[in-house]
């Protein structure tokens, strides 16, 4: 144990030669496992798992353990799970591309394919047996002689799937045909076929080669969503999301309390262990009809104890009332069934009872989604998935019919109803002890884009009383889900969400999960795939407040507040009078109104326009966010601020350019505003722009920066909406901003957005909650002497660092790589490769020092103890 395997490993390959070249090589330590494959011409890959690994995840590693002994070939790239199931969904989408190019329905090609798919994997695991026991692949045949009659094809692919419909149609051909049912082969379905070509009967017949009892059910749906979806075609060879990350999920809500069950079970029933021989009959037997004729064991024995449980996990009901393409459902589904199958061992092994059968399955998943494709999806991955499970554990026939109905999948809208009058109120879900899944990520500003505009209208009248207009669409499923468990409809509930549910539209949602129950567990700022994107994301696990034991980003917390974090709660903080009127968002153009600096240079050499005005009134040095922390682009944009459309056209080269190229643009909008004043910015900020016109320099940040850094604008310059400007022009509030105190106060109050992982700087909730040293409106005249002293130690400490960076930056004629490479974020970048300079950190070390001195504070503070006396201080501020 604890050997060397690299060791172990390279004296391995010292042997490999003399044996022939075997395709696996395999160390081991009685404890760690890595197979190493070394087939020819193919990349080679290492599993590695250790024996936990086999007793919690047997249907993957154990099954990877007997087929390095019995079928090694199993473990070829070629036959990996993902391999074969992302190829199986290209194949498929060149058929289904082929298909709808004949103008066949997309919905019904799908059908038609998903039909297949299971023909394919049916053929794969044997279901088909002739007399004499041997597996035959009827559809494999058949497309294998349509190749000499392309034009039969629909008719005899329909009497393939008539005979797999029905139970009382005769055997295709010389193949006895097992009894499917389920809804997928029932002609009732309006499902068709279609003719197809020899081109693309080739396409299935070597899709139909691959090992499809090795398909992956937990990615599945999403690819051949992708694939069989002329919507998300594009994204087929993109990510997907991992089941480990599903498990983010599905472990927390399902797993964690019933394993927590589990164990106390056999905690308190251990000192009662029984040996086989002592065990009193095991309470059941199989009778000679196949059913169970169990006999009631005495009340409070471990028979009883352990039955009772086995009823439990039988009657879970798991919900996704957003279930996609399944995924997250048959993830549950397949845990669940684990916990299952322990039981049934430990039972026989401790007990002696051989009375418990498998009832843990596809009814105990509960599913809502309105597309009726992803509905089918999901019953394609769960039928697939049981089947997948019983024969890993060695049961080699399926009762009939092999398909069950899945009518608890449910195709309708999650989030919206009517009621009797026909008034929309919010949709009703059922009963389900957990509910877990990935509510779509629409924000608010892009539903209007994807969603009707009556649609729209509605769902916010139906959630009038508990959502704000302006929240992503995903915050409606958490507040549904919350108010399940207020009503004691569910125990626990985990779904995704954007980063925005922690913004100031969302966050009350939160704030009354929290006070009516609370976050169980949560991620804060995770990575995820969507619709085939990186993303960030966050993911919110509620209950009821039973459950004292919650975990944050994976660490056990005491407390998981509104804002997802775990020390002081700064959801209390509140705006403080005297930060008002300091910061402000950019303007927000809609709309190509900057102009490089050639084209602006010609403009302001202009003559006098022909009301005597000069083209500098409304042309504008511009910067965004990126030319914050990269190098300055030195853009100018046309600005005509709130004129009217004949006070705009005098300017004549601006407003023409305005008209050439925004006009065209903005007359398409849906927004009426946009098209009627198509001359004027979307968001033109008055405030800002009077706020900084009388000041000869002022402070910018970007919006979102991984590092929080401050420069100085030195013009009458307009920022984009991706920069903060902060309407100060003293070298003290220049020093603060800078100040590990307030950068600690800016990361836990910002913002996440998209799929960046960088903090937004929403000034809102970062600089107007900040309590300044003394409030930030003092005047020079009334402050102490010593907070004078400490305001000049500050803002010499501030100099300092500005004049250091600018030094830095100003390469004078250096090539121009050097320049381009020299920014604010590769500064501020602490890498390995890239450490911040010593420079740097003794400036702002200095800053660090003089501003903990100013609030009287210890300079090595923790950052929890620097937030809980912001808060104290903002709450005092704010008369709290």
């Amino acid at each position: 144990k604890r050997k060397n395997l690299d060791a172990a490993y390279q004296q391995l390959l010292g042997y490999r030669e003399g044996l022939g070249n075997p395709p696996l090589l395999v160390v081991c330590d009685m404890n760690r496992f890595e197979i190493h494959t070394n087939f020819t011409n193919t990349p080679p890959r290492v599993e590695r798992f250790n024996l936990n690994d086999l007793r919690d995840n047997p249907s993957h590693y154990l099954r990877m353990l007997r087929e390095v002994f019995l079928d090694p070939e199993a473990l070829h790239p070629n036959r990996d799970p993902r391999y074969i199931t992302e190829t199986a969904a290209a194949r498929f989408g060149e058929v289904a591309e082929a298909l709808r190019d004949l103008d066949h329905d997309p919905n019904e090609v799908a059908r038609f394919l998903n039909r297949l798919i299971f023909c394919f994997f049916a053929e794969s695991i044997g279901l088909f047996r002739g007399v004499d026991s041997r597996a035959h692949e009827p559809v494999s045949l058949t497309l294998n002689l349509l190749r000499l009659n392309p034009e039969r094809s629909s008719a005899q692919l329909s009497a393939v799937f008539d005979a797999m419909a029905r139970r009382e149609i005769p055997d295709f051909g010389p193949f006895p045909t097992p009894w499917f049912n389920g809804g997928l082969f029932d002609r009732t379905a309006a499902q068709e076929t279609f003719g197809l070509t020899g081109d693309l009967l080739e396409i299935l017949l070597e899709t139909a080669e691959l090992d499809w009892s090795r398909i992956d059910p937990a990615i599945f749906g999403t690819l051949f969503e992708r694939s069989l979806d002329p919507r998300r075609r594009s994204q087929l060879g993109a990510h997907y999301t991992d089941p480990d990350n599903i498990m983010r999920v599905v472990e927390p809500v399902v797993l964690r309390p019933l394993r927590r069950e589990f164990d106390a079970l056999r905690a308190e029933l251990e000192p009662d262990r029984l040996t086989v021989e002592e065990s009193p009959a095991a309470y059941g037997a199989w009778g000679t009809n196949g059913a169970l004729e169990l006999d009631e064991p005495p009340p409070n024995s471990p028979a009883a104890r352990i039955h009772a449980f086995h009823e439990r996990l039988a009657n879970v009901r798991v919900l996704d009332p957003a279930c996609g393409s399944g995924n997250f459902l048959y993830v549950a589904m397949r845990e669940l069934k684990q916990i299952e199958q322990d039981l049934i061992a430990w039972a026989h092994s401790a007990f002696g009872i051989n009375s418990l059968r498998r009832r843990v399955g596809i009814a105990n998943m509960l599913g809502i989604d309105i597309d009726q494709f992803a509905v089918d999806l999901t019953r394609m991955s769960l039928w697939i998935g049981d089947i997948q499970w019983t024969l890993q554990q060695g049961r080699q026939r399926l009762a009939e019919p092999i398909l069950g109905q899945i009518d608890q999948i449910e195709c309708r809208d999650a989030i919206l109803a009517k009621d009797a009058e026909g008034n929309p109120i919010p949709a009703e879900w059922p009963t389900a002890e957990f509910i877990v899944g990935n509510p779509p990520f629409l924000g608010a500003k892009k539903m209007r884009s994807e969603l009707s505009e009556p649609y729209i209208k509605q769902l916010r009248q139906a959630w009038a009383d508990a959502l704000d207009g302006r929240v992503d669409l995903c915050v409606y499923w958490h507040e549904a889900a919350r108010r399940a468990i207020s009503t004691g409809k569910t125990a626990c509930a985990g779904l995704l969400a954007t980063q925005n549910i922690r913004g100031s539209f969302s966050r009350p949602v939160l704030e009354r999960i929290v006070d009516s129950g609370a976050i169980l567990s949560a991620y804060a700022n995770e990575g995820w795939v969507n619709e085939g994107a990186a993303i960030r994301i966050a993911i919110v696990v509620q209950d009821d407040g039973s459950d004292s034991k919650r975990t944050l980003d994976g660490e056990p917390v005491s407390i998981i507040n509104a804002n997802l974090s775990s020390g002081p709660n700064l959801t209390l903080a509140r705006p403080l009078d005297e930060n008002s009127g300091y910061a402000y968002v950019g303007v927000q153009r809609t709309g190509p109104f900057d102009i490089p600096p050639s084209l602006a240079e010609r403009m302001l050499a202009e003559p006098a326009n022909p009301n005597g005005r000069p083209n500098s009134d409304v042309i504008f040095p511009f910067f965004n966010g990126r030319d914050l922390a990269q190098r300055p682009r030195n853009q100018h944009v046309i600005d005509f601020g709130e004129m009217p459309l004949n006070e705009a056209a005098d300017y004549h080269s601006p407003y023409q350019h305005v008209k050439d190229h925004v006009r065209p643009g903005r007359l398409e909008s849906d927004d009426a505003r946009l098209r009627d004043y198509w001359w004027q910015f979307q968001s033109r900020n008055p405030a800002l722009r009077t706020a900084i016109a009388s000041l000869p320099r002022w402070i910018a940040t970007p919006l979102s920066a991984k590092h929080r850094f401050y420069v100085w604008i030195e013009q009458q310059a307009i920022p984009d909406i991706s920069a903060v400007a902060i309407v100060r022009d003293d070298d003290y509030t220049f020093g603060i901003l800078h100040s590990r105190i307030h950068e600690v106060w800016a990361l836990a109050q910002s913002s996440w957005l998209g799929a960046g992982n960088d903090p937004r700087y929403t000034h809102g909730s970062t600089f107007n909650t900040f309590p300044f040293p003394w409030p930030l409106n003092t005047l020079a005249a009334d402050l102490t002497q010593a907070q004078r002293e400490h305001a000049e130690r500050i803002g010499a400490a501030a100099v300092s660092l500005d004049a250091a960076r600018a030094q830095w930056f100003n390469l004078g004629d250096a090539p121009a790589e050097l320049v381009q490479e020299r920014t604010m974020t590769d500064l501020y970048n602490d890498t390995e490769k890239n450490p911040r300079p010593d420079w740097l950190i003794n400036r702002h070390r200095a800053i660090d020092e003089a501003v903990s001195a100013a609030y009287g504070w210890p300079a090595d503070l923790t950052d929890d103890e620097i937030l809980a006396r912001l808060l104290a201080l903002n709450l005092e501020r704010a008369g709290t």
